[in-house]
């Protein structure tokens, strides 16, 4: 396998009047066309780690790298839990918006726009504004935006967090249909172990902060996988498995205030 992420023994720590350690010793490597799920206690630094490997933090101790195969376009797109659309813009101009800056055709920008309206579903919604859209569309206007650019690693931090459940098991079924057309390398900040299961490769368990990590677990199920699989005793079992690893950290994390 070939690595794109190579995350050695980093730290972070959050200096001023209450300091905050939030990762300690972090080591984890992810390889290309692997779909990787973080899961742990709230504060643990999942999403500081994910905006390391962004390049939007630094890192106190240890090095972060993306092996990138473009020297050129930025090898990392992001997807947010609050969607981080602009509201001024109509659904097409927020997807063509991560071209800005790209020195790439217009007749290539023009086809990659058409071609991820198309299959998140937004094509006649191209003219309308994000007020006129559900929080499930805005969040499929999110992830167009960001698998446009064709980004080598696609980050995703709670992108569904903030829908109905019915919306979120939608939308992870459409995810999970997208990455197993393409493989397209992700690391996904989750605190569904559902969730996890049924999209991941691997499950990286964190401990509660300072993060660490306590279980790096192998999805046992194939590709491709069906989302009738959450029916399936098996993956009732391996949720029991991680709960069990998890929950101590969860109870710890309360009694120590995390948010």
């Amino acid at each position: 396998m070939v690595t794109k992420i190579q995350i050695s023994e980093v730290g972070k720590r959050y200096e001023g009047r209450n300091p905050v350690e939030a990762l300690s010793d972090v080591t984890l490597t992810v390889d290309d066309s692997e779909f990787v799920c973080l899961v742990g206690p709230s504060g643990c630094g999942k999403s500081t780690l994910l905006r390391m490997i962004m390049g939007l933090h630094r890192p106190s101790a240890g090095t972060v790298d993306v092996f990138a195969d473009d020297p050129v376009l930025p090898p990392t797109a992001m997807v947010f839990q609050d969607y981080s659309i602009f509201p001024w813009k109509t659904v097409e101009q927020n997807v063509r918006f991560g071209f800005e800056g790209r020195r790439l055709p217009r007749a290539e920008c023009d086809a990659r726009v058409d071609k991820w309206l198309e299959r998140l579903g937004l094509s006649q919604f191209r003219r309308a504004y994000p007020a006129a859209l559900s929080g499930g569309m805005r969040q499929r206007v999110s992830i167009a935006r960001a698998l446009a650019v064709e980004p080598e690693v696609l980050l995703m931090d709670e992108p569904f967090a903030a829908l109905d459940a019915q919306l979120r098991r939608v939308l992870q079924e459409e995810l999970l249909a997208l990455w197993q057309q393409d493989r397209r390398t992700v690391v996904f900040v989750t605190h569904s172990l559902e969730e996890a299961i049924l999209l991941g490769d691997r499950i990286v368990v964190m401990s509660a902060r300072p993060g660490r990590i306590i279980a790096d677990i192998r999805v046992p199920f194939d590709r491709p996988r069906s989302p009738q699989i959450r029916t399936a005793p098996e993956f009732a079992e391996l949720e029991g498995e991680i709960w069990a690893q998890l929950r101590d950290e969860v109870d710890r994390s309360l009694v120590g205030g995390a948010r």
